[in-house]
This record gives structure tokens, sequence and C-alpha cells, in this order.
């Protein structure tokens, strides 16, 4: 599982691919949620693109999506406050 939710807690799990063309979610990898970034992996940029796209994913400002774990690897964990989405409504494992 690559979340973990406690009442207006979410936990998320990222695996992150920066430097790509686009930014999107692209599947499950070793636990997490696989998210390539068009931002590079320099001065923070990657983090701080991440976080902004998890914000408007999770509908929520950026201010309430926090890196908790993983500034500078690729393996991420993010505490989202407030939100009411779904995260299974993002990524489905395929059946």
């Amino acid at each position: 599982m690559w979340y973990i939710r406690k009442s207006d807690e979410l936990t998320v799990f990222i695996y992150v691919q920066p430097g790509a063309k686009s930014t999107e979610i692209v599947g499950i990898h070793d636990g997490a949620l696989k998210i390539r970034l068009n931002a590079p992996p320099i001065d923070g940029r990657a983090n701080d693109a991440l976080q902004k796209f998890l914000a408007k994913q999770f509908h929520v400002p950026a201010s309430k999506v926090q890196l908790m774990h993983g500034e500078k690897s690729r393996k991420k964990k993010f505490v989202i406050f407030g939100t009411e989405v779904d995260p299974d409504s993002l990524y489905q494992t395929p059946q």
C-alpha cells in the first residue's frame, strides 16, 4: 500500500523520476506511487514541483503538503493534511 490515512492526515510514499518530459503518475514502484516530474533535481526544484503536483492532485494548498523524509532521495514520504480525495482515485493497481 502506497498510502496510510489517519483522521485528517494522509501519508503517501512516492518514488520520483525527475527530469522527465512531463509530470504524471505512472504506477506503483516498490510500494510507492511512481511519479515522473518535469523538473530537474537541482536546488530542491524537483521537491518543490512534486509538492505542488501533490497539492493539486489532492485539492489542498501546497502549505498542507509536507515532505517528511527523502529530501535528496528518489523515495519520499509526504504527509498531506485536510484532503478528502480518495488516493485510490489517483491510481488503480491493475487486477
